[in-house]
C-alpha cells in the first residue's frame, strides 16, 4: 500500500466507479454468496482461495468444502487464542486483520483520508454535532481490510454500547487508489457507527462499507440494513431500551461480508498510538494499537 499522492491511474481505476449501480450490484453479490448449491458455492470458494492464496490453517473450519455457502467461507471463525491480546488491560487491542490506512489525530473535524485528501467527522458520524462533540480533537485509525482478510471485527477496549447508527451511502470502493482519488469517501460510503462508552471514555468503531459489502452485520442486532433504508436510523441502547450490551475488549462485535474499512475514534487526550501504526503497516487481530494517554 502506498500513503502517497493520486496517481492518473488512479483516477482511471476510481471514477468509472461512480457509473455502476453500486446497491443493486451488491444485492446480487449478497444472494450468489448465500446460495448453497454446492458446485456453485465450491467453485466460488476454491477461485478465491487460488486467487488470494487462502490459508484455512487458522480457522475453525478447515475445510473449504465444508463450508456451507461462500458468506459463510468468507466470514468463517478463527481458532480459540490463534489472536492473542496485548498483557497489558488497558491496552487497546487492533479490531481487523488488515492494513493501516491513516492514523492520527483529528484536526478539529478533519479527518485524513490520504495525502490532499481529508473529510468531516461529523458527516462521518451521520451529521449530528452532538454525536461528534466527544471526538473533536482525538484520536482516529482508519484500517482496510483486503478480500484475503479474516473479516470479523473485535472490540478494541472493553465497552458499553450507547448508539448505533446506520447512515445511507453510496458503496464505492475501499481500496487504496479510490481513498487516494474519492473525495470524503468514507463519508459518503454506507456506514454503521458504533458508539461505545469505555473506562478511558468515549470510543466509536464505524464500519464504512463498500462496492459488495451492503452487508453489515453486529453481534447485537444482526444485519444492519435488512429493509433497505435510505434514511439514518440511530437506536439508543441505555438503561431505558432493556438489558444493557457490554463486549469485553476482544470480543467478536461484527462482521463484513466482503472487504471493507473500520475506522475508530478515541476523544482528545485518551489514547497515544503506538510508533508503528504507519500508513500501510500491516495488522491483526488483538495486536496492540495504543495506550491510554
Amino acid at each position: 500500500m502506498s500513503d502517497g499522492k493520486a496517481s492518473l491511474l488512479d483516477y482511471l481505476k476510481s471514477w468509472p466507479l461512480a457509473l455502476l449501480p453500486h446497491q443493486l450490484l451488491s444485492r446480487l453479490v449478497r444472494s450468489i454468496s448465500r446460495c448453497r448449491t454446492r458446485p456453485l458455492k465450491d467453485l466460488l470458494i476454491r477461485a478465491f482461495m487460488w486467487k488470494f492464496a487462502i490459508d484455512l490453517g487458522e480457522a475453525v473450519v478447515t475445510r473449504a468444502v465444508e463450508f456451507p455457502d461462500f458468506n459463510s467461507f468468507f466470514t468463517r471463525a478463527l481458532k480459540p487464542g490463534i489472536r492473542p491480546l496485548p498483557d497489558e488491560p488497558g491496552a487497546i487491542a487492533c479490531p481487523v486483520d488488515g492494513y493501516v490506512s491513516q492514523a492520527g489525530q483529528i484536526n478539529h473535524d478533519s479527518i485524513l483520508q490520504a495525502k490532499g485528501q481529508e473529510y468531516s467527522l461529523r458527516r462521518l458520524l451521520g451529521g449530528d454535532a452532538g454525536r461528534a462533540a466527544p471526538f473533536l480533537g482525538g484520536g482516529f485509525a482508519t484500517l482496510y481490510l483486503s478480500p484475503s482478510d479474516y473479516h470479523r471485527i473485535h472490540m478494541p477496549a472493553s465497552g458499553r454500547l450507547v448508539e448505533t447508527v446506520y447512515v445511507p451511502g453510496r458503496l464505492y470502493s475501499v481500496a487504496p487508489h479510490t481513498t487516494r482519488t474519492i473525495p470524503g469517501l468514507f463519508a459518503r460510503n454506507e456506514r454503521l457507527v458504533c458508539l461505545f462508552d469505555t473506562n478511558t471514555g468515549p470510543m466509536a468503531v464505524v464500519m464504512v462499507g463498500a462496492i459488495f459489502v451492503s452487508c453489515m452485520e453486529t453481534v447485537w442486532g444482526g444485519i444492519a440494513n435488512p429493509h433497505m433504508w435510505r434514511s439514518i436510523q440511530s437506536q439508543r441502547h441505555d438503561q431505558s431500551s432493556g438489558q444493557p450490551i457490554e463486549l469485553a475488549r476482544g470480543a467478536e462485535m461484527g462482521r463484513f461480508n466482503m472487504g471493507s474499512t473500520v475506522i475508530v475514534l478515541f476523544g482528545p487526550g485518551q489514547v497515544c498510538w503506538t510508533d508503528t501504526l504507519r500508513a500501510g503497516t500491516p495488522v491483526r487481530v488483538g495486536q496492540l494499537l495504543g495506550m491510554p494517554a
